[in-house]
C-alpha cells in the first residue's frame, strides 16, 4: 500500500514537473495586462500596441510602425511590389486584404451589413464609411481651410484646390489630375472600358459611382437632397447644377467670348455656335444641327410633311 502511494505521488509530482517545464518553454507573460503569450515576438508586439511605442521605422520616408509585418507591407507603398495574384483575373496586389476583397468582386460576396439600412458591402472599410451618410460624421479636417469630409480620399482631392497640384498625368492625352484614382476613371475615356455592370439591366459604366448612380432609377431611391428647397436627386451631379438655380453660380466659361453658365452641357451647347459644330443630324432629310433639341423638333415636322 505504501508502495503504491509512492507511485502515484512520484506521477504526481512527475506530470507537474513536466507541465511546468511545458509551461517555461511556451509561455511568455505580459508585465503590464499578465496576458500570456506562446512566442516571444507577439508579447513585444502587444506591448508595443499598449504603451504606443512604435520601433519599426521605414528607411525611406520615415514613417514608424508598432509591428514589423505593418513596415514590410507599408515598404510595398514605396517598391511598388504587388506579391499577392487574384487566380481568378490575375490582377495583383500588395497586401493579401485587399487581394482578399478584390476577389468579392468574382464571387458577389458582401458579408458586411449597415445595421441602419441593410445595405451590403464586400469591404469592411466601405461600410465604415457608408455608415457615414447616416451619422453625418466628418472625422477627417482640412488643415488650411478647416472643412471637414467623411472620406480621405476627398480630403486629399479638396487639398489640392489649396495647392493646385496635379501629380497624376494621362499618358494618352496629357490631361493631369489631383488624384489617381480620377487619373483611372479619366483612361477609361480612351479605352471604352466599362468593367462596372448592373445586376438588374445589365448596362455597363466605367465608374463605381456612375454605376450606383444608375441603380437608384431602378431603386426610385433620391439620396441627395438639396439643403435649400429640399428637392431630392438620384445622382449628385444633378444636385449640384440644381443648386446654381438657388445660387445663381455660373461656374463653367467660354473661352472665346467670356459667357458664363450654370451647366456644363449649356457650355457645350453654347461653344457650337463659336466653331459651327453640328453633330445631330436628321436621319429623313440628312439636315445636321447643334443641339439634340433642334433635332427633335426638326424631326417632328419631318414626318409630318411625310405623312402629307
Amino acid at each position: 500500500m505504501e508502495n503504491e502511494l509512492c507511485e502515484n505521488d512520484l506521477r504526481k509530482i512527475n506530470f507537474i514537473d513536466e507541465m511546468e517545464k511545458e509551461t517555461e518553454k511556451t509561455s511568455y507573460q505580459c508585465d503590464i495586462c499578465k496576458q500570456l503569450f506562446s512566442e516571444k515576438c507577439n508579447i513585444t508586439t502587444h506591448k508595443c500596441i499598449l504603451t504606443g511605442e512604435k520601433p519599426y521605422h521605414c528607411d525611406i520616408c520615415g514613417k514608424t510602425f508598432s509591428r514589423v509585418i505593418t513596415l514590410t507591407n507599408h515598404k510595398r507603398v514605396h517598391t511598388g511590389e504587388k506579391p499577392y495574384l487574384c487566380d481568378i483575373c490575375n490582377k495583383p496586389f500588395s497586401h493579401l486584404i485587399t487581394l482578399t476583397n478584390h476577389k468579392r468582386i468574382h464571387t458577389g460576396e458582401k458579408p458586411y451589413h449597415c445595421d441602419i439600412c441593410s445595405k451590403s458591402f464586400s469591404d469592411g472599410s466601405n461600410l465604415m464609411k457608408h455608415k457615414r451618410v447616416h451619422t453625418g460624421e466628418k472625422p477627417y479636417h482640412c488643415n488650411t481651410c478647416g472643412k471637414s469630409f467623411s472620406q480621405t480620399n476627398k480630403l486629399a482631392s479638396h487639398i489640392h484646390t489649396h495647392t493646385g497640384e496635379k501629380p497624376y498625368h494621362c499618358d494618352i492625352c496629357g490631361k493631369s489630375f489631383s488624384l489617381i484614382t480620377t487619373l483611372t476613371n479619366h483612361r477609361r475615356v480612351h479605352t471604352g472600358e466599362k468593367p462596372y455592370h448592373c445586376d438588374i439591366c445589365g448596362k455597363s459604366f466605367s465608374t463605381p459611382g456612375n454605376l450606383n448612380n444608375h441603380k437608384h432609377i431602378h431603386t426610385g431611391e433620391k439620396p441627395y437632397r438639396c439643403d435649400i428647397c429640399d428637392k431630392s436627386f438620384s445622382d449628385p451631379g444633378n444636385l449640384t447644377k440644381h443648386k446654381h438655380i438657388h445660387t445663381g453660380e455660373k461656374p463653367y466659361h467660354c473661352e472665346i467670348c467670356g459667357k458664363s453658365f450654370s451647366r456644363n452641357g449649356t457650355l457645350t451647347n453654347h461653344i457650337r455656335i463659336h466653331t459651327g459644330e453640328k453633330p445631330y443630324h436628321c436621319a429623313i432629310c440628312g439636315k445636321s444641327f447643334s443641339q439634340r433639341s433642334h433635332l427633335t423638333r426638326h424631326v417632328c415636322g419631318c414626318t409630318e410633311q411625310l405623312r402629307h
